[in-house]
């Protein structure tokens, strides 16, 4: 898709921007209320080891949807470029082979059920009751994988077309039928741990229904595309390609993020617990950082299925100034609301003590990867996924270079230098690559007279 066989022209705005990062920053920051809601009603049953099972168990299965996290991209990346084309056949084409890939992983996660868990809750220190209560929560969550599976599909699908909007409204359906079951299973009907896990498996099931009728629908007045086109083995082998390097990606980006959390650890209770406070910032600041990085995946995508250089260049100007100024206004208030903050998420005196001593660190995260979201929208719209790869590598190997300089003189200050470096450089290496790419990439792109709004 990288070469369409005419141009499409079309322009980029700053509207047209916000029309796709608004909705999605939403859609994003509507997450974390399923998180808080299951933490909540578990905890008011007044067992420490739920809470602690439900804790562990959320995580496994975050490891395990990182493994999956290229449905959604990959998706995105592919279906944006055969939207610029004009190619509606292999729109179509793209969401099929993703969502066949999205079926037979959620089925083999299922399958294999026992022995992931078996590795799994070892790995994460669960012994005991909690492990107890992470494998109930587990043995019921696990048959959600599919659904989830396919809804990463659906919604990078959608979000390759332009639709932010659509994609908002499925993830308020999931996340809001998440939050209502989880209170109606878990303190009314007393369904325990168990129900927390069987709210979830419905929600993403319900998600998945409502988003197969939107594409019936969409579908519906699109060509359909032939069976040779669909069971392409060239799409399909720059599909795995693209999907085996944000594979690839996401686990370095876990990587780095588990490393910093075991070295905190080794510094004792106070400072993980303090770290474990301080990365709400950057979670935070993420959520609203990737509404303009889907943007830019989608306008950057498109640009190229159309072939149509100027549209590529307004993406990465607008997203540009776009994410740097909210990571300003975000590191500001981070900085002037920082106590505070620290204050609403521990009642713990030491916690709070230490947390503000590291916390302008975690209040310049936002800065420090604003570039960094932005590169990783254009590189996976443009699907140069190899690229994503390499620099990520390079970057996590710099972040372990300047931890191991760095925190013999500084302790916990040179573990966060590490992170804000790794972060940094992640945006400016994908930056010194972009160049070369996109003259690659419209060598051959012609001079057209007419340009569509986007």
């Amino acid at each position: 898709m990288a070469r369409a066989r005419e141009e499409r022209p079309f322009d980029v705005t700053h509207r047209g921007v916000l029309s796709i990062a608004v909705p999605m920053t939403l859609a994003y920051l509507s997450t974390p209320l399923v998180g808080l809601t299951d933490t909540a009603v578990v905890g008011r049953l007044g067992d420490a080891v739920l809470l602690g099972g439900i804790a562990i168990g959320a995580i496994l299965f975050d490891f395990l949807f990182t493994t999956f996290n290229f449905l959604r991209s990959g998706t995105t990346g592919l279906t944006a470029q055969a939207f610029g084309a004009g190619d509606a056949g292999e729109q179509r084409a793209v969401l099929l082979r993703f969502v066949a890939i999205a079926i037979v992983a959620g089925l083999a996660v299922v399958i294999l059920q026992h022995p992931i868990m078996a590795v799994g809750l070892p790995l994460l220190g669960a012994t005991g009751g909690v492990e107890d209560a992470a494998r109930d929560y587990f043995l019921v969550r696990i048959y959600a994988t599919p659904f989830v599976l396919l809804n990463y599909a659906i919604l990078g699908w959608f979000l390759g077309l332009g639709r932010a909007r659509t994609g908002l409204m499925l993830q308020v359906v999931l996340n809001g039928a998440n939050v209502g079951l989880d209170i109606l299973f878990v303190p009314v009907m007393g369904f325990g741990l168990e129900g927390a896990a069987l709210a979830t498996l419905i929600a993403e099931a319900v998600a998945t229904f409502a988003g197969a009728a939107m594409v019936i629908r969409t579908f519906s007045r699109q060509t359909k595309p032939i069976g040779v086109a669909l069971f392409d083995l060239a799409a399909f082998r720059i599909m795995f390609g693209v999907n085996r390097d944000i594979m690839i990606r996401s686990f370095s980006l876990l990587a780095a993020f588990a490393f910093f959390t075991r070295e905190g650890a080794r510094s004792g209770d106070i400072v993980l617990a303090a770290n474990a406070v301080l990365l709400n910032f950057f979670l935070v600041g993420g959520y609203f950082l990737d509404g303009f990085a889907n943007a830019a995946e989608q306008l950057s995508g498109r640009a190229i299925g159309a072939r149509w250089l100027p549209a590529f260049d307004r993406t990465v100007r607008i997203t540009f100034v776009w994410s740097l100024g909210l990571a300003l206004i975000l590191s500001a208030a981070f900085l002037l609301t920082g106590p505070a903050i620290i204050d609403g998420l521990t009642t713990n005196p030491a916690v709070r003590e230490m947390a503000r001593h590291y916390m302008i660190w975690a209040a310049m995260t936002p800065l420090a990867g604003a570039v960094a979201f932005q590169m990783d929208g254009i590189f996976i719209g443009a699907t140069w996924s190899q690229d994503m790869r390499n620099m990520m590598l390079v970057s996590l190997a710099a972040f372990f270079a300047v931890w191991w300089v760095a925190t013999p003189a500084l302790g916990i200050h040179g573990l966060w230098l590490a992170l804000l470096t790794f972060l940094g450089l992640r945006g400016v290496s994908l930056y010194w690559r972009l160049g070369t790419r996109r003259r690659l990439t419209f060598a051959e792109t012609p001079v057209a007279t007419t340009v569509r709004p986007a």
